[in-house]
């Protein structure tokens, strides 16, 4: 066992951990995190999405000691215009997914705004116009079983305006 220090949410939170553990099993498990969510626990399908330092990350494929002194932000400590444009938009039906959708898209509007380009940016020199085809792409990798696919993207439509 190791004693890993972890910020999360703004609050530093010392935890024994083993050396194996994944962020999202310290996350869930010994820090009693439980919005974000274990889905395939295999990267595939965006549910256990998180904010690491702004950036997202799956944190079912990280080691929680990997982090050890980085800002991390789960659903819990989200506060962003997104989350009631999700209401607003009818971005979720079930909501198993939602904390990682909203995670995912605060990082992706981040990315965007950096002037980052994605697999469907047509000029990759100038910064990208935020179309929903580059949404779509961008947020491909958080899977959605009830198919809330337009809410979500309405919703991030409504935001990044």
């Amino acid at each position: 066992m190791s004693e890993v220090r972890m910020r999360v949410n703004g609050t530093n939170r010392p935890v024994e951990l083993e050396p194996r553990v994944s962020l999202l099993d310290a996350l869930r498990e010994h820090l009693g995190l439980t919005g974000t969510k274990k889905g395939c626990d295999q990267g595939a399908c965006g549910a256990c999405t998180v904010l690491v330092d702004g950036e997202r990350i799956l944190s079912c494929l990280g080691l929680a000691v990997q982090y050890e002194g980085r800002e991390i932000t789960t659903i819990e400590g989200l506060d962003h215009p997104l989350q009631t444009a999700f209401v607003r938009h009818d971005g979720f039906q079930c909501g198993y997914c939602t904390s990682g959708q909203l995670c995912s898209a605060v990082g992706m509007l981040a990315e965007h705004r950096a002037g980052m380009p994605s697999a469907v940016t047509e000029e990759v020199s100038s910064h990208p116009t935020l179309t929903t085809e580059e949404i779509r792409e961008r947020m491909s990798g958080n899977l959605c079983r009830c198919g809330a696919y337009n809410g979500i993207v309405a919703a991030i439509e409504d935001t990044a305006r």
